[in-house]
């Protein structure tokens, strides 16, 4: 087993007090396509397996006994891989414990408490208390990255870059959304990607001020906004960043607003440090986004009074960002024994804790023109003289504009993993 793996099962097993309890992770089992074609949707294991697993094994199970000892009581059990699978699949036998030893490990374990993480697993009555209470702390323990998780969140940035580099000199009046797509994502496999780390979003025109708009067959037209938001993933670590091009000559208000969210952005990446309050950072960039938009006459007044009235919400509806590594939003959620803020408009926020040495976050900030919002006619009776509306609706088709990098969380300045992906046109 590999060194970093053994120290890191040392570091849970310490992290989780499990005290006489017995844990188990499954990794799941591939699901069967509704047609009854002999095809599966391509398997994953359960984050939580493969954290701990350190590989993909459809069907496999880790187990722990603290009374085994925190480096010596791990069991990796792993199905034997049948004929079948040899033949019509070409699968090798992944190392480990044979599953059919399984049952009789856990009958000399009779009569103890289990916690049954990732995937559940069959026949295996789980404590449903003791279940949540050790995979909170199992997310809380994953934030910090250890050496080797940084090191493939570093190269799937270098397979980032290179695809987000391709796409730019493919983007020019005709192309659609669909043909950038391509090109980008080619480029990640080129440079070492085993695939895209979520659905690849390319929108132009309009289309850039859906959030997760799927590609489409689009034409860009020259003026437009075109917002890619993307990352390769190697071996299960990924990168995600968005970059917002013009394509052609843009106005001044395009000018202005991209300079609005670029500015916002460093300013929220420098407040990336150990103990600064993510929340109290998505906040103040709401406030460095709304004096943007009052400076560029699209509403009215007080930048921190209107971000009180919580009138931010209709330009910028999401949250600043959250945790990335083993998959979109690893680890993030809520610091241990704090409530969700209740606010409606941090319901987005997709964490709520103090940030820490080794934590890897996506910083995202960004400003759009939603019809679905800006049309409402509750927002519009709400924040009636908060906006300039007959601006605002001149620019119902502009799109938008979000910017994000990965930054990781260090002892002295945060570092932009992906710096390397320029963000000016």
């Amino acid at each position: 087993m590999s060194e970093f793996l053994t120290e890191r099962r040392a570091r849970i097993a310490a992290a989780l007090h499990l005290d006489d309890a017995i844990l188990l992770v499954g990794a799941g089992d591939p699901v069967p396509l509704p047609e009854g074609s002999d095809q599966t949707y391509p398997f994953r294991s359960h984050a939580e397996y493969f954290y701990l697993a350190g590989h993909e094994c459809a069907g496999g199970l880790v187990a722990f006994d603290p009374r085994d000892g925190a480096g010596t009581g791990w069991v990796s059990f792993v199905p034997e891989v049948t004929e079948g699978e040899r033949v019509w699949e070409g699968r090798t036998q992944t190392p480990g414990t044979p599953l059919a030893t399984l049952a009789p490990w856990l009958a000399s374990r009779a009569n103890r408490p289990i916690a049954i993480l990732g995937a559940p697993w069959r026949e295996v009555n789980a404590d449903a208390a003791l279940t949540a209470t050790v995979r909170a702390a199992l997310t809380h323990a994953r934030r910090p990255k250890d050496g080797h998780e940084v090191t493939l969140v570093r190269r799937a940035t270098v397979a980032t870059a290179a695809g987000f580099a391709t796409l730019r000199e493919h983007l020019r009046p005709g192309v659609t959304e669909r043909m950038l797509q391509i090109e980008l994502e080619a480029e990640f496999f080129r440079h070492g990607g085993t695939r895209p780390g979520y659905g690849t979003i390319v929108g132009s025109g309009p289309n850039a001020a859906v959030l997760h708009f799927e590609p489409s067959g689009r034409a860009v037209r020259a003026g437009e906004f075109v917002l890619v938001d993307a990352g390769a993933e190697i071996d299960r670590y990924m990168a995600d960043v968005t970059r917002t091009y013009a394509v052609g000559a843009p106005d001044a208000f395009q000018r202005d607003l991209f300079q609005v969210v670029l500015a916002a952005e460093e300013r929220a990446i420098a407040k990336c440090v150990p103990g600064a309050e993510w929340k109290e950072i998505h906040l103040a960039c709401a406030v460095d986004l709304v004096a943007g938009l009052v400076a560029m006459g699209v509403m009215r007044g007080s930048a921190e009074s209107l971000v009180e009235q919580e009138a931010h919400t209709l330009f910028f509806p999401h949250g600043l960002g959250h945790m990335v590594g083993l998959g979109v939003r690893d680890g993030s959620g809520l610091q241990p024994g704090r409530a969700k803020d209740a606010r409606p408009s941090l319901r987005t926020l997709r964490m709520d804790l103090p940030l820490a040495v080794g934590y890897v976050v996506t910083v995202e900030p960004g400003l759009y023109f939603i019809p679905a919002l800006l049309n409402d006619p509750a927002r519009r009776a709400r924040f009636h003289d908060c906006v300039n509306w007959p601006l605002a609706e001149r620019y119902f088709a502009l799109g938008g504009v979000r910017i994000e990098d990965n930054v990781l969380v260090t002892t002295g300045a945060p570092e932009i993993l992906t710096a390397a992906i320029p963000k000016t046109w």
